[in-house]
Formats: structure tokens, sequence, C-alpha cells
């Protein structure tokens, strides 16, 4: 492993999601969805990370890895339990979080929305009804007028296309319905929701005179597709209808207000720039086949515990191409990789910042990387079994052990830069 640096400006910390961490909440759709038996390993969301009670340790692991930056997930359904109802302790503990994180010299990237919402907008028809618009712009208002002080950075969606693919298209999430015509109405409500959000946040944090320029965007799931075979035109059509269908059109509509076919025609609101930072979620890459429309994976590469091919190079090629596209820094919000016995985790980091080197070094703005996660967390229909942290966690426990890939990643958020050569 070669030596590299990053820029001395370039933050790095890491990400998580407030139901994956948190614990304690049984009122949102993930802990209804966990207790009518859909979660592989039947654990819950309800224990996870007790990170609600444990926050303030959790945030010295932090600082222990040298962390600038943290992404991290608020919870609707303890913000406003009750439709119209806000809790005001909900808001005051995260207060509370975020103004720690601010005396710890971390910089928070707040995350409005990550897959999970209170029962009570489930039963109201959650994003399928065109109700949601309006649940979600008075949630974000109370929300930016309470902590918009103590931050100024805010994802208003993660992963988007993830969300509405496996709730409305494949039905292996909450709520679990298939169906074409709801995936793409799903995604046009997301990006109405998230235009609106992007220009309240702005308003908000302007009017009240709140310090720090105001930073809005997504946290994108994008993947890059390839043929199969290179040489079969079926495979190589099928690759970039996936791409299309799966990320382009949703980044292109939720970016400039411009609904692309087939989730939308024409401009429902207005049209303009509704990102001021491209969030990259990066895992791994697809390997289109036309035979079944598969999501196949390339053979003979090295993947990781749930079988995900490991493509580092992918990250390059998709901030290359995107950056040339919109035009904005790049922050990587999530990257990550499922790995129980810690035998590859350091290499996949280091391959991953690697690849960011090579693209400030080649010009593109990237700022930030956020790797995925902190620690072991609910990772959704795994539960408890994936392991993706830079901490392992015994959940029975709860205690938090540090891994050798996070001493690694410490090291090297240290000083920004891996010094000397390495054997891989």
């Amino acid at each position: 492993m070669k030596p590299f640096k990053l820029p001395e400006n370039f933050l790095l910390g890491s990400a998580t999601a407030a139901e994956q961490i948190e614990g304690g909440d049984k009122n949102n759709n993930w802990y209804d969805w966990c207790i009518k038996g859909h979660i592989k390993d039947n654990s819950t969301c309800l224990r996870a990370n007790e990170h609600w009670e444990r926050f303030r340790d959790d945030i010295e692991l932090m600082k222990a890895l040298n962390h600038k930056t943290y992404r991290m997930g608020l919870s609707w359904s303890r913000i406003e339990p009750e439709e119209g109802k806000f809790d005001p302790k909900a808001i005051e503990h995260y207060r509370e979080e975020l103004e720690l994180l601010r005396s710890s010299g971390i910089v928070s990237l707040i995350t409005l929305h990550h897959f999970a919402h209170p029962l009570w907008l489930v039963e109201k028809g959650g994003f399928e009804d065109k109700s949601v618009l309006w649940y979600f712009e008075r949630y974000v208002k109370h929300v930016v007028s309470s902590l918009g002080d103590l931050a100024s950075d805010f994802i208003t969606f993660n992963e988007p296309n993830v969300y509405a693919l496996y709730g409305y298209f494949y039905g292996t999430w909450p709520p679990g319905r298939k169906s074409l015509r709801l995936y793409n109405r799903v995604l046009r409500n997301m990006t109405i929701c998230h235009i609106k959000a992007y220009k309240l946040i702005h308003k908000i944090r302007r009017d009240n005179g709140f310090t720090g320029e105001t930073k809005v965007g997504l946290a994108h799931h994008l993947r890059v597709f390839d043929p199969y075979n290179r040489y079969n035109p079926l495979d190589i059509m099928t690759a970039r209808l996936m791409e299309y269908l799966f990320q382009d059109m949703v980044m292109k509509s939720m970016s400039s207000g411009f609904l692309r076919p087939p989730m939308g025609f024409g401009i429902p609101l207005t049209a303009g720039k509704y990102q001021d930072f491209l969030g990259i979620n990066y895992y791994s890459r697809t390997a289109a086949r036309f035979k079944g429309f598969q999501d196949s994976i390339m053979p003979g590469g090295p993947r990781n515990d749930l079988g995900w091919e490991i493509y580092p190079e992918g990250l390059y090629r998709l901030c290359k191409k995107y950056s040339r596209i919109y035009h904005i820094p790049i922050w990587i919000t999530e990257n990550g990789t499922c790995d129980a016995n810690d035998s590859f985790r350091a290499r996949f980091i280091y391959d991953h910042l690697y690849q960011a080197s090579r693209l400030c070094d080649e010009g593109v703005r990237i700022e930030r990387y956020y790797h995925w996660t902190l620690m072991d967390n609910f990772e959704w229909l795994e539960g408890e079994s994936a392991p993706f942290g830079l901490y392992h966690v015994d959940f029975e426990t709860q205690r938090r052990t540090l891994r050798k890939s996070g001493e690694f990643y410490a090291e090297l958020s240290r000083s920004n830069e891996v010094k000397r050569c390495l054997s891989p």
C-alpha cells in the first residue's frame, strides 16, 4: 500500500442512523417491521446500541478516532411522536448531543430522514400520499428552527432510491409493497419534499441569522453499473437502463426540480439548483445481465461477508463522472464494509481513500469522507449479524471495543495521510 496524502481541509469521520443505534423507540415503521418477523437474526431496533443513553460515551469514541466530522440521524418518531405534537425533551436531547459535538471540535452533518418515520405517518399513507409534503415540511421547519443554530449542514433524505426500491418495488422493507407505480410515486413525492425542505432550511437559517454557511443535500446511493459481458449488447443496454432507473433519474430530478420519466414529468415547483454538495454512498458495483434483468456480481473478485463485490475503483469512476455533471463539492457520505473478522476492513478503507486522494490530486472537489459506520449496529434486515463498525459491539453487554481497522483509521484521520508503505 503506497503512501498518500489528503488535503489538510479534508474532513474524515463516520456516519450513523438514529434507528440503527439509538434504541428504545417502538413508535416507528422499522420497529413495527421487526416485530412482524422480517429480520434475519430475529433482533429488533429496540436495543441497537443504546446510543440514546450512551451518546456522551460514544462521542468520546469519536474523539479517540480523531473525527473531524460526524453524520448523525434524527428520529422523526421521537421528535414528533404524535401528529402535530412535538416533544421538547427530544429536541433538548439532540441539542445536548450537538453542543457536545461542537465543543469536541466535530462538525455535525444532520440527516433528517434515514428510512424510518413515525407510525402515525404510516397510517396517513407515508410517502405514497401527497399529504406527506405538508407533514415533512412541518417536521423540517420545527427541527431547523430548534437546532439550526448548532448545525449548518443537512441531508434531507438518505438513499431515496433504496428506500423506494426495497419498500415499494421488491417489498422486502416496510411497508412491503410491490408496485412500479408506487416506486415512481414515492420518489416523486420525496423529490418535492426535498425541494421544499431545501428552500426552507436556507430560509430559516438566513432569517434567524444563524452563523455558518448553510449546506443542504442528499445522500445518494450510487453504484457502478457494468455489463456482465462487456461484449453483449443486451447486457450493455441493461446496465444503462438500470443505472438510469436506479440513480440517474432520481439525482437529476432532485437536484434540478425537473422530474424525469417514469417517476414524473415537468416541474412541480420551481426549476433550480437544489443541492449544495453531492452526497455519495458507495459500497459496490452491479454486473448487469439482460437475462432476468439481473443485478449480478462480477466473477473472481473479492467480496465482503455479505457477498458484495469490493471494487474501490468504482468510487473513482463515480466521483469523476458526477463531478463533471454537477460541478459541486462531493462528500462521500457512506463507505464501509461488512467484515466480522476485521481481516480486510483496513485495506478497504485504504483502497477507497487512496482513490479519493487520486481524485483530489486531479482537481475533483472531494471534501469529506464518512466511514460506515462508527460501531456495529442494527443493520436493517441483517439485524445485529452484519458488523460494519470501527468498534466491535457486544450487544448483550453494550461493550465497545476498537478494532485494528479502527486504529488504522484513527491514525489516518489524525494526519490525513498514510505516511509509509504497508503490507496488504
